[in-house]
């Protein structure tokens, strides 16, 4: 009879590099400075013992980050075993050959440990920058995740489509160190993208930002069916729920510290959307309350609302976005700190199988 230890769900931390200011000093940070605070991060992460690091793509001079891959190079030489993902490279706007190479590139320089997360994004502004046109916007999803795909599998590649020049007997290089880089679609609500992923045989990576977790659970059901019936085998149908935490001694306290970057963080995405609403304390407080999927916490209360969901999801994978609204850095390296230490054990133990 042999017995085998699963050490439980992954645990980790991601970043969309978003550069505001901060709302105590009106203080802005140099993109310069945001990219040698991700490095840092990364390192403090991959030191504290967490999973996975993930950098977003945007392109807006309020962002830091338009090209994930080159950031998470830099991360490969401050860092030795995290495994280093996208979190959201938008696939409809870049050409899967070229995404594909750089995220192989990565998986060599990190000795194995690139991922990738494709998604369509939450803005816009890539389809006239890369000569796209937003009428195309599932269309060109699908077919560039098809192509990847074919990429990730295959040395040589013979392929055409709608959007990009056909491919003949292509080579495609260099190869990843891994068999193939492991892929995941994120998913913002809707069911169609939940059964697509499932149809791909990837991983789905939920975003959830504070409504209740259980409204996701249809999701997460499509997904797995879709992906049963498509022939994948339920090892490679993996859910993955990604939010925004802040984690703090006290549940009171960490509210107290976050409302002011957490309500400026929503003020500017919200104007960047053409939206002027503010976040007020009573939306908040509703927001972070126990039964909501905001993690605005103590360590146990952190722990209690991730155990939740995984009793809806029974996902592999936890991923925290904790450097939002110009949150200064030492109260996001007290972040990872806390999360390393004191919410990751516990939910591991609790998560972990034992196979007899």
């Amino acid at each position: 009879m042999s017995t085998t230890n699963h050490n439980g769900i992954e645990i980790g931390i991601y970043t969309l590099a978003d550069i505001g200011p901060d709302p105590l000093t009106s203080k802005t940070i140099t993109p310069k400075q945001r990219m040698n605070e991700m490095i840092q991060a990364a390192k403090l992460a991959d030191d504290a013992g967490l999973d996975v690091y993930g950098v977003g793509e945007h392109h807006r001079l309020d962002y830091a980050s338009s090209s994930p891959a080159v950031v998470l190079a830099a991360i490969t030489q401050a860092t030795n075993r995290i495994k280093l993902t996208s979190t959201t490279s938008v696939l409809s706007t870049l050409d899967p050959v070229r995404l594909f190479a750089d995220f192989a590139t990565l998986d060599l320089l990190s000795d194995g440990r690139a991922e990738i997360l494709a998604g369509r994004g939450a803005f816009i502004e890539s389809f006239p920058l890369f000569g796209y046109s937003t009428n195309d916007y599932d269309e060109l999803f699908t077919e560039h995740m098809e192509l990847l795909l074919q990429l990730n599998r295959n040395e040589r590649v013979s392929w055409s489509g709608n959007f990009r020049s056909p491919l003949r007997n292509a080579e495609i290089s260099p190869r990843p160190i891994q068999e193939e880089i492991p892929i995941w679609i994120g998913v913002g609500g809707t069911s169609e993208s939940a059964v697509r992923a499932g149809k791909f045989g990837v991983g789905m990576a939920l975003a959830i930002l504070g409504e209740d977790p259980l409204r996701f659970k249809p999701l997460v059901d499509l997904y797995r069916k879709a992906g049963m019936e498509a022939g994948h085998s339920s090892e490679s149908l993996k859910v993955g729920v990604t939010g925004h935490a802040y984690i703090s001694e006290t549940t009171q306290q960490a509210k107290d510290e976050f409302f002011p970057y957490y309500s400026n963080y929503w003020s500017y995405v919200n104007l960047q959307r053409g939206m002027g609403s503010r976040m007020s304390r009573a939306d908040f407080e509703h927001m972070a309350s126990p039964n909501t999927a905001l993690f605005v916490g103590s360590p146990q209360q952190i722990v209690e609302k991730v155990l939740h969901q995984h009793e809806l999801f029974g996902h592999k994978r936890f991923l925290a976005q904790v450097d939002i609204g110009g949150l200064p850095y030492h109260k996001v390296a007290k972040n990872i700190e806390l999360l390393a230490t004191e919410v990751a054990p516990v939910i591991k133990k609790a998560t972990s199988q034992i196979n007899h």
